[in-house]
């Protein structure tokens, strides 16, 4: 029996608005995230809430779950962004070029210095997706987590190598689909996104 897992990336931050790499700091959610988290409603049907221990992700799986736990694990973190974290992508490029050019690269086995890797990365949510694969396995959960989790979950399900460029969005409060049976995992569908969602942003 499938097991399914709905993704989604937790509302906007003033960060997100301002472009500034939050990596691992703890930012909370904005006014406009919080209309977000809310045009989701409460969801029904999953067994389990699970979320980032970040403040941005448990605040949208809050509204997401309604009275239902929601399971926090550091887990399902954000890639650590080590030198870049709290600078915007121009300012990163001016202070740390050879850097810059690694991180633009998607070079797997960078680790920004004091951050994680891509490889890195990707283990530690690989790990930590399989987890509660195996913990609920033939049910359907929910995870509120980061747009760098969904990044390598979507690449894991579509046979998608960490270097190649990203071309498809993650966007706030979208809801991501993914199937896990005996062949793997699958992509069942991307960035849905509710009538009510469009009209706030």
């Amino acid at each position: 029996m499938a097991t399914r897992i709905c993704m989604i990336r937790h509302g906007e931050t003033d960060w997100n608005k301002s472009r500034l790499i939050q990596g691992q700091i703890d930012i909370p959610l904005n006014e406009n995230g919080k209309s977000q988290a809310m045009s989701l409603g409460v969801m029904d049907g999953f067994c389990a809430v699970y979320s980032s221990d970040l403040c941005r992700a448990h605040e949208t799986a809050r509204m997401l779950a309604g009275d239902a736990e929601v399971i926090r694990l550091a887990t399902l973190r954000e890639r650590h962004h080590g030198i870049f974290q709290g600078i915007t992508a121009s300012e990163a490029l001016q202070r740390y070029p050879e850097h810059y050019a690694r991180y633009k690269s998607r070079d797997p086995d960078h680790d920004l210095e004091t951050g994680e890797s891509l490889m890195q990365f990707a283990r530690r949510i690989d790990d930590a997706l399989g987890e509660l694969i195996m913990r609920h396995s033939g049910d359907t959960f929910a995870i509120v987590t980061h747009a760098g989790v969904l990044d390598v979950v979507y690449r894991k399900a579509t046979a998608r190598p960490l270097s190649a460029p990203r071309d498809f969005a993650i966007r706030n409060c979208s809801l991501n689909w993914f199937r896990h049976d005996t062949e793997g995992l699958h992509l069942e569908s991307w960035d849905e996104r509710s009538a009510h969602m469009e009209s706030i942003e």
